[in-house]
């Protein structure tokens, strides 16, 4: 790593997608304009995504790489996906929904002045191979160039694990919002994160999130921000908790919902029906993947790495967060430090409201599955 701050930094960022949509990954490069020397890389898995959602993702992971290690620099972006270089450059409209909140996220992201080139695929082999090797279980997360690796005998003591109630900090609090109900919902459905039909919010669902959003309301000057997952009933119940709250909503693709692959939009029946080896392989393992999709296990992953950036971003503040049924009951397992089964033990209702606090490493719980005055506790979830 050079020994001053770049003026001018090159991000080349790449993704892909085996199935597309299919595991998906991401590869992002740094590097100082003026010497080529390579600041950092990040590779990283994403879960069940599209093309399009990966190249995305490498786009936002360098921004993010740029920000942290060479603030004040000019940026330039390099990429061979014509599409993402069009989009940001402002010549291509965004259409496609899962598209448009992570161009925001992008958008938000790059300094004044960043420009995009599109360049041929070999030219753009560092990223590529950085995704692959992430797809490959190579590598994950970023590597700072230059940074010493602590030998074995120089790494500390693990810390105890402490469950102290005295709070010796200002927490972190996460209010966890369920999106409202969509027609899948209603008729119980398997219904998954990017790769999904990706339903809307019902009438009944937005009326669902209103009163989650005048209940949460005089919140609104504490609240710092609104996250959700970039899945169309968490984006649509967000805008309204958002509006309500005064703020715009971010995106975080670490809290969208499990991938079901080919079961997606099917009955838990239909699915006994047509898949009943699958199906009773799926349900007494956390590592069986439903119909070619994500299992329990790379959906703990994949939230507690969105976990691990909200909590660095937002450290000390108070962040409504909204995502789905798998994710939301993952946290609550890791918060409590229970076994990822703990998950099947769990109900949580469409528009409920779970609250965790983060004491620096000592999470807590404060409220699970509460819906807003006037609802029926005693509903059934759906």
């Amino acid at each position: 790593m050079t020994a001053s701050r770049p003026t001018r930094v090159i991000i080349q960022a790449d993704g892909g997608s085996r199935g597309n949509p299919g595991p998906a990954a991401y590869g992002a490069v740094l590097t100082d304009a003026e010497t080529g020397e390579v600041i950092a890389e990040d590779g990283s898995t994403i879960g069940v995504a599209s093309n399009n959602v990966a190249e995305y993702s490498g786009l936002i992971a360098g921004l993010r790489l740029a920000a942290e290690l060479a603030p004040e620099a000019a940026v330039e972006v390099r990429m061979d996906s014509k599409l993402v270089v069009e989009q940001m450059s402002g010549n291509w409209q965004i259409k496609h929904p899962s598209m448009k909140p992570l161009a925001a996220e992008a958008k938000q992201l790059a300094p004044d002045g960043t420009t995009y080139t599109w360049v041929p695929r070999e030219q753009n082999k560092h990223a590529d191979r950085l995704a692959n090797e992430a797809l490959d279980g190579k590598r994950s997360g970023v590597t700072v160039a230059g940074a010493p690796e602590p030998k074995a005998e120089q790494q500390p003591e693990p810390k105890p694990k402490v469950r102290a109630w005295g709070p010796p900090s200002v927490p972190t609090t996460v209010i966890l919002v369920r999106h409202g109900v969509t027609p899948h919902t209603v008729d119980k459905r398997f219904s998954g994160g990017l790769a999904s039909a990706n339903p809307g919010l019902s009438d009944e669902g937005k009326d669902q999130i209103r009163a989650v959003a005048d209940w949460l309301g005089p919140l609104a000057e504490r609240v710092d921000a609104v996250i959700a997952s970039p899945v169309r009933r968490t984006l649509e119940s967000a805008e309204i908790i958002g509006a309500a709250l005064g703020r715009e909503v971010e995106v975080e693709a670490g809290f969208a919902e499990m991938e079901f692959g080919t079961w997606d939009g099917m009955t838990f029946a239909e699915v006994g029906d047509r898949y009943p080896d699958d199906l009773k392989a799926w349900l007494g393992s956390l590592e069986v993947a439903p119909g070619g999709g994500e299992s329990f296990r790379v959906v703990e992953a994949r939230v507690l790495a969105g976990l691990d950036r909200l909590l660095e971003t937002h450290r000390g503040r108070t962040v409504v967060v909204v995502s789905h049924v798998t994710p939301i009951k993952t946290l609550v397992a890791h918060v409590l430090d229970a076994p990822l089964e703990a998950v099947y033990r769990m109900e949580l209702s469409p528009a409920s409201v779970t609250v965790l606090n983060w004491y620096d490493d000592r999470p807590s719980m404060r409220l699970y599955n509460a819906l807003p005055p006037g609802s029926d506790p005693l509903a059934t979830p759906r």
